[in-house]
Order: structure tokens, then C-alpha cells, then sequence
């Protein structure tokens, strides 16, 4: 049986729709899965037709009895526009929120197998510092136990804070923060990849502030690495940031502090080849590691390598 997941058109100021047709024309990378899109049809087809890309689309309002590999399916959700690329902030908040929940709707009641969204400007979705991978687990009441981990077959790393400013970074750790996610991450690969992850615990400081005893590492972090290797986990730390990817083939994921501190040097290293994977709730969900191109579209130029990676990650778990 042939696993079915959903694409969230995202953004629709965005590469997103070149993202997918591309991908579509791919779909033989991944044999087992039926891909659709969740949705405006409309849309979709005319930022196709300014694209020059000549895609196979059909609409659909339900998933029963559908050919998912002659066309590709565009699950129909409403939107009010004039031009498909000039959208205004309210009618695209509501029309991406939408497709979002859709998307979960679908999850929850197991008639996909999750989903992947294509980018979205947070600041034009959410009122607030939220960024998808919060809005998400809020909606699940996960919020603070949930993971986002930049997944590659390598290596994977993941920020204990997320979108929050660098001078807000300090008061926000905690050791119910480090330790909650830290858990999410060990179960998360039990359940997809069936054992236990090797984690490394980054510090804060440079040199880890030597350990000093106001430091963050000795006051939050270390006291949190111990009790979770009670709990048999397999981590260590903390490692000094500046010295962590050096030893990154010791382990099979970093945990960082903020963000930039692990996907920085992370996109360095891996550029496209990478997924982003909010561990932690109860279906599946995962986006491409980059945004939404707006320096790009209408070009031709989006390179589909992080959505065809996305998409065939479902083939090689159970879900």
C-alpha cells in the first residue's frame, strides 16, 4: 500500500510553486508515496503558466478514488486574490493558516501520513515571534517539548531556543526546556529510526565560560546532561560550540542553545541537503531547510533538493 502525504503550497508570495512542480516531475525518487497538494488551485495554475512550466494539475476536494501519479492533485482551498503574486498580509495569513489546518485535520485522522509545507514569511502568518514549528506545537499542547531538528543522514542538529533574539537567549534556558526537548529527540528516533541517537549538549559561552560556577553550563546545562544520562540517555556535553563540529562523527545529533550557534555552521556544511522536522507531535511534519526565495521568483531558479529530500523521507519509516 502506497503511503500518502500532503504538500502545503505555503507561501504563496514564494518559490513554493516551482519548488513543487519540480519536485513533481521527480516523482519517481520516491515510488511508494502519493503526493498531493493542499491548496489554491487557481493560484497554483497561474503562477504555473507565468513560470513557463508545464505541469499536469487537476483539482480534487477529497482523497478517494484519485489517480496520484497522472496528475499532479491540487486538494482546492479557497483565496481571494487579484494577482497570484500580490497577496495582501490578511488574506494570506488566513488562506495559509487554512491550508495548515487542513493539513493537521488530515494527519490526526490518519488519512495521510503526515505532511511536508512548503516555506512560509512567519512575520506575515503570525502575530507574534511564533514560527510554524511553534504555532504547531501550541495547537498540539506540546509548546517547550517540542523539537526542531535539521535532519541529515550525516549529522542532524537542533536549537534548544529557536526564534527568539540573541540578548533573550540566556533568561529563557532552562533545565526543564533543555531536558524536555532532549527527551523529544531521544523518542523521536526511537520511533522513526528504532534506536537510541547519540547526543552532544553544546554550551552556551565561549570555552564554556570555563565552567565557572554563574556560568549557564554550570548552573543549567551540566546539572540537565546528568539527569538525563540517569535516565539513560546517551548524551554528553557540554562541548564547547567552537570545537563541536570537529568531533560531529562522534554523534548523530548536535544540540545547540540558539539558533545560528548549530545551523550555521550545519548549512555550511550540508547547504540543501538537509529537512526540517518538528519532533514532538503526533503526526508527522517537515519542511525544506531554506525560505521562501522571494529574491527568486518568477526566475526559474529554485533548486527543489530540500522538498524532494522532505518528501522521500517518508519512504524509508513507518508511519
Amino acid at each position: 500500500m502506497k503511503k500518502l502525504v500532503a504538500i502545503i503550497a505555503g507561501d504563496p508570495e514564494s518559490i513554493s510553486t516551482e519548488l513543487i512542480a519540480k519536485a513533481w516531475k521527480k516523482k519517481g525518487l520516491y515510488k511508494n508515496i502519493n503526493i498531493f497538494v493542499i491548496g489554491n488551485y487557481k493560484l497554483i495554475a497561474k503562477q504555473l503558466t507565468l513560470l513557463k512550466i508545464k505541469t499536469n494539475i487537476k483539482k480534487i476536494s477529497y482523497l478517494e478514488d484519485n489517480n496520484f501519479k497522472k496528475d499532479l492533485l491540487i486538494y482546492d482551498v479557497p483565496l481571494n486574490f487579484k494577482k497570484p503574486y500580490k497577496i495582501n498580509k490578511k488574506s494570506k495569513s488566513k488562506y495559509v493558516l487554512k491550508c495548515i489546518k487542513i493539513a493537521i485535520k488530515m494527519s490526526l485522522q490518519k488519512k495521510i501520513q503526515g505532511f511536508v509545507n512548503c516555506p512560509i514569511n512567519k512575520n506575515d502568518i503570525f502575530n507574534s515571534n511564533f514560527g510554524l514549528t511553534e504555532y504547531l506545537a501550541k495547537n498540539s499542547n506540546v509548546l517547550g517539548k517540542e523539537a526542531m531538528i535539521i535532519y541529515n543522514k550525516k549529522l542532524s542538529v537542533c536549537p534548544i531556543t529557536t526564534h527568539i533574539q540573541i540578548r533573550n537567549i540566556s533568561k529563557n534556558l532552562s533545565k526543564k526546556m533543555i531536558y524536555e526537548k532532549i527527551i523529544t529527540i531521544n523518542k523521536f528516533y526511537l520511533n522513526y529510526f528504532h534506536f537510541k541517537p547519540k547526543i552532544c549538549v553544546l554550551g552556551l559561552n565561549p570555552h564554556n565560560y570555563e565552567l565557572k560556577n554563574d556560568s549557564e553550563e554550570k548552573k543549567i546545562i551540566l546539572p540537565t546532561i546528568i539527569k538525563l544520562k540517569k535516565k539513560g540517555i546517551k548524551v554528553n556535553g557540554p562541548i564547547p560550540a567552537d570545537t563541536a563540529f570537529n568531533k560531529r562523527k562522534r554523534f548523530d545529533i548536535l544540540v545547540g542553545m540558539y539558533h545560528d550557534q548549530v545551523l550555521s555552521p550545519f548549512k555550511a556544511l550540508f547547504k540543501f541537503d538537509a529537512i526540517n522536522i518538528t519532533a514532538g507531535l503526533p503526526y508527522l511534519r517537515i519542511s525544506p531547510d531554506h525560505g521562501t526565495g522571494i529574491d527568486i521568483i518568477r526566475k526559474n531558479l529554485a533548486n527543489p533538493f530540500s522538498l524532494i529530500e522532505s518528501i522521500k523521507f517518508f519512504k524509508h519509516i513507518n508511519v
